[in-house]
């Protein structure tokens, strides 16, 4: 009888690049038309996600969106629906292989429900320098002073209230706590450290 081994990595493959993970992360997304949109995503496999927002595309309009947590992303509208789309990601394998790793431990976290780690070993990026967007689309130059998975600590001429949601570059989170040269920002989700060294630019001392 003929083994049926050989068509098991395919298979697995092809069951890694369609299964759907459903997650509560947030981000922005950019139209063909050159306008930013806030999102969140529905359930993302590294073939396509499901977005949940205001401003719906068209079928088979371009978009390119930053995801917490997953970074930028591009990709089609494929369908919409009565609170957003769903669209396909258009990578290349290793992009998949690396999106289907962080949908997993996203889809482990959520199980679990894992609490915010605090303890993550704090580094200085080679790059300090970034900006620090508010909610209503200021920016502001700052220096990062350190951060670790879980958040950063910047100085910056401003304090933005404490709970208030920014972005520091690509990474979202909120402020949580004031100092005397700047603020505590604790990222939505924890990050990656290959996320943090490609954003960054991080090492350790």
């Amino acid at each position: 009888m003929r083994s049926a081994a050989v068509d098991t990595a395919p298979s697995q493959a092809e069951r890694r690049n369609f299964q759907r993970v459903r997650v509560k992360i947030y981000g922005r997304f950019m139209l063909e038309d050159r306008t930013e949109h806030p999102c969140q995503v529905a359930d993302m496999s590294p073939g396509n996600v499901a977005l949940r927002t205001e401003r719906i595309g068209m079928p088979g309009e371009k978009v390119i969106a930053y995801i917490d947590h997953i970074g930028r992303i591009e990709g089609v509208v494929t369908r919409i629906f009565q609170d957003g789309f769903a669209m396909t990601v258009i990578a290349s394998e290793r992009k998949k292989d690396k999106l289907a790793a962080q949908l997993t431990w996203l889809a482990n976290k959520h199980e679990l429900d894992l609490p915010e780690d605090r303890r993550h070993e704090r580094v200085a990026p080679r790059n300090p320098n970034s900006v620090l967007q508010l909610g209503d689309g200021r920016q502001y130059q700052c220096r990062i002073i350190d951060l670790s998975l879980s958040g950063a600590a910047v100085e910056i001429d401003v304090k933005p209230a404490i709970g208030i949601q920014v972005m520091l570059g690509t990474m979202r989170g909120q402020v949580v706590r004031h100092f005397e040269d700047g603020v505590a920002i604790e990222f939505a989700v924890i990050q990656r450290p290959e996320t943090l060294d490609s954003e960054f630019n991080a090492s350790g001392t």
